[in-house]
């Protein structure tokens, strides 16, 4: 796979010099730059590409990065780093340097370092091959220096957790069963550099756990377990470079060895490699031989590496854009391009990933005591558990890569519900005797609730099923969301998903089968008198519960059954039991405030949880309400009227009202909550927003600011393109943006006028509505 994506970089190579000739406002005025070194690791930089995170940063003299990789799972589900560089040249100009800059290239997707004397100027640049899983440490200079370079790892033993908040950071969350025990890794000198990894071995796991808590022993030998056998490490090595011990250390609060290694002779230029391998396997041996292929390859290849990496990311910016005031740098409109430009970067780190973007923190995370002071827990943690997914939070990483056209980073996410689609359906019919993947919201990466959520004080006689959760009980509805972004890829690309098929059709069959087993399980019939499911219990989100029929369910199913209806992927002969479902989902609820009709959250609910507003999931994700369309009056209502809306709104970490507001139209509420939603965080990096309700960085603050902005911009329905719908006319703005059909629309706003409209292929130009004076 990893040999397919080199290729293909190369190919990419062949005609980006050609897309270069029409690139918009240079993607480089968004680099974020710094003219002093940091404090600490808080104020680090991200770095990444492929499915590799680094966080950069340079304190006193010295240049540190974290390395972390998408699915490296310890036995507990946490999600583990990789470790800790720490790099030192001599003479050393980052000590008390006359001049220095740290500067994150968008453009080549590489951070620079630069610093000098009087004399001498040295120049430190850190880039991740987009292809192959190697890091590059080139160190340039204009006399001849030597440098050292250590390891830092704080997993050189056993580590206890605590029983408090360290939990968090994996699968037992506030309830572990048993003492819990992080282990070491294997740590040792090799040829030229540093060999390290982390190996799953046949102790207990969290899968083992969960497997025996929910009474599913008899269906582990059929169960998915990402767990079993996981070996995740690298290499690290120079032409030029030898053993130089070992030492003790402590960074922030937690201790750590180092394993150093230094320059044989002094020269202009240095360099370092970091391969990294990641494999299911028994055999060490094996596991080491791949990872030195993967090595090999990157030593003979760094320059055709780096053209394609640079190529890449080239035609990655080129791919979609949006600037707001280019002419008024450092403007806040411009702040706003610049933090979703950034942002957009971020979720990029992780286009190959085997696992998804993590909504708290993706592969971006540091010691949590620069997020939280009471944290002291290692730099491995992060709140809300590693390989526990959240879906709620989740859908709002990946739903803007739409309209970017960032099609490849989202299939980790589509492939995460695929590969756990069989252990959720045996679930369902182990527990209720009926067909269906039953995909909880607090979900583990092997498809089974997580064990803090699913409790373990549970009444006797509860359904086994169910989590025993205030907040999560009886909430299905989330991974419905997938599977509309699934078929929505399909409209936008004219891709097949014929592989994803099941997946949905799975979904759909999990709530047309359990609410009639509900159902008969309350009385003699399935159905209600108008021959509907009876969708209850049911949760709006974790807000509305005990929900009878809770809109944004009601929504879902309808949104995700026409889309699949009108999917060409679909066969003739696959659509009846879908069509015979559509007419068996209810319809919505309205309520009243002030004489405004409003979509109510549910017909009836017993008590309100949390701080959502489902009752608006009909205009956001599930587009039945919006610009062109029917109803856009009662959506409005429920926006403007609605007082639990107006309690519960808010720009902080997922909250979703500007997405909301730029559906309906409302563009000064849009703009407003924009400008709070996508200003500079308050950190150092203007991106690492959080913790919010989650983390630092908090991905889906970042994520649901990046769908905000885009609907101001350009929504369709059906065949129609709606331009600049909800966007302020004082702000001038070159977009471009994809649409469904194989579509990209490029607009150029310039005081209060359209400058510019490529629409690609010219036949859709005829569905283009000019949306900026509808009311």
């Amino acid at each position: 796979m990893k040999k397919l994506l080199f290729i293909i970089g190369l190919w990419h190579s062949c005609f980006t010099d050609i897309l270069a000739q029409n690139t918009p406002a240079s993607i480089d005025q968004y680099n974020v730059i710094w003219n002093s070194p940091s404090q600490n690791a808080g104020e680090s930089m991200p770095c990444g590409g492929g499915d590799i995170g680094l966080n950069v940063w340079v304190e006193k003299g010295d240049i540190y990065f974290y390395i972390a990789r998408s699915g490296t799972f310890d036995h507990n589900n946490a999600v583990l780093k990789l470790g800790r560089m720490r790099l030192t040249v001599s003479p050393n100009v980052f000590e008390n340097p006359s001049t220095f800059t740290q500067v994150l290239r968008l453009s080549s997707g590489d951070v620079v370092i630069e610093g000098s004397d009087s004399k001498i100027k040295t120049q430190v640049k850190i880039w991740v091959d987009i292809f192959r899983p190697n890091i590059y440490v080139e160190v340039n200079s204009n006399q001849a220096i030597t440098a050292k370079a250590q390891y830092e790892s704080w997993r050189y033993q056993d580590r206890l957790m605590s029983k408090g908040k360290e939990n968090n950071a994996n699968s037992y969350k506030w309830a572990p069963p048993h003492q819990v025990v992080t282990r070491k890794d294997s740590i040792r000198f090799a040829p030229k550099g540093i060999l390290f990894y982390h190996e799953n071995g046949d102790e207990i796991s969290a899968f083992d756990v969960v497997v025996k808590q929910q009474g599913l022993d008899s269906l582990k030998k059929q169960f998915y377990n990402p767990l079993k056998n996981l070996v995740f490490g690298g290499i690290i090595s120079g032409n030029n470079w030898q053993q130089d011990g070992t030492a003790q250390g402590r960074y922030r609060d937690t201790d750590f060895k180092a394993w150093k290694i230094k320059t044989i002779k002094s020269s202009r230029q240095q360099q370092l490699m970091i391969s990294l391998h990641t494999a299911t396997t028994t055999s060490i041996s094996d596991w080491e031989k791949s990872l030195l292929k993967t090595q090999a390859e990157g030593q003979k290849d760094m320059l055709m590496a780096q053209k394609a990496t640079h190529n890449w990311w080239k035609e990655f910016w080129q791919k979609s854009f949006i600037h707001i005031t280019p002419n008024q740098k450092n403007s806040k409109s411009w702040e706003i391009a610049r933090n979703y430009q950034v942002f957009r970067y971020q979720l990029a780190c992780n286009n190959f990933g085997q696992y998804p973007t993590k909504f708290n923190g993706g592969l971006f995370t540091v010691d949590p005591y620069f997020t939280d002071t009471t944290m002291k827990f290692t730099p491995d943690f992060r709140n809300w558990g590693g390989g526990t997914h959240t879906a709620q939070n989740q859908r709002l990483v990946y739903w803007g890569l739409l309209k970017t056209g960032d099609f490849e980073a989202m299939k980790p996410q589509f492939d995460f519900y695929k590969r756990i689609l069989n252990n959720a359906e045996l679930r369902t019919k182990y527990y209720w005797g009926h067909q269906g993947a039953s995909f909880t919201e607090q979900i583990e990466n092997f498809g089974l609730p997580n064990p803090a959520e699913y409790g373990w004080k549970r009444p006797a006689g509860y359904d086994k099923g169910m989590e025993y959760n205030a907040w999560l009980e009886y909430e299905w509805d989330t991974a419905l969301e997938f599977c509309s972004m699934i078929l929505e890829t399909e409209r936008f690309t004219g891709k097949n998903i014929t592989e994803y098929i099941p997946l949905i059709e799975s979904c759909l069959r999990f709530f047309d089968e359990h609410y009639q087993y509900l159902a008969q399980k309350r009385g003699s019939k399935a159905l209600d008198g108008n021959k509907q499911l009876i969708i209850y219990p049911g949760s709006g989100a974790e807000t509305y519960k005990m929900a009878y029929n809770p809109s944004s369910t009601i929504a879902g199913l309808k949104t995700v059954l026409e889309q699949l209806l009108s999917s060409p992927s679909l066969l003739a002969e696959q659509k009846k039991p879908w069509e015979e479902m559509l007419l068996k989902i209810p319809p919505m609820s309205f309520r009243q405030f002030e004489n405004h009709v409003t979509i109510a959250p549910a017909k009836t609910w017993e008590r309100i949880n949390n701080v959502e507003s489902p009752q608006l999931y009909p205009v956001f994700p599930w587009n039945r309400y919006g610009i062109g369309k029917s109803g856009l009056d009662t959506a409005r209502n429920t926006y403007l009227y609605d007082t639990d809306v107006l309690k519960f709104r808010s720009y902080i970490g997922w909250k979703q009202d500007v997405i909301f507001a730029a559906r309906l139209g409302l563009r000064e509420e849009a703009q407003n909550l924009l400008a709070l939603k996508l200003q500079n965080a308050p950190r150092r990096f203007p991106t690492f927003w959080g913790p919010g309700y989650d983390w630092t960085p908090d991905h889906n603050w970042g994520g649901s600011g990046m769908i905000g902005l885009q609907e101001m911009l350009l929504q369709t329905t059906g065949q129609k393109i709606y331009l600049l719908p909800a966007w302020p006319k004082e702000w001038d703005v070159h977009f471009k943006l994809q649409a469904p059909y194989q579509t990209s629309v490029e607009v150029e706003w310039k005081n209060g006028k359209l400058e510019k409209l490529i629409v690609i292929p010219e036949s859709r130009r005829a569905d283009i509505i000019e949306a900026w004076d509808l009311k």
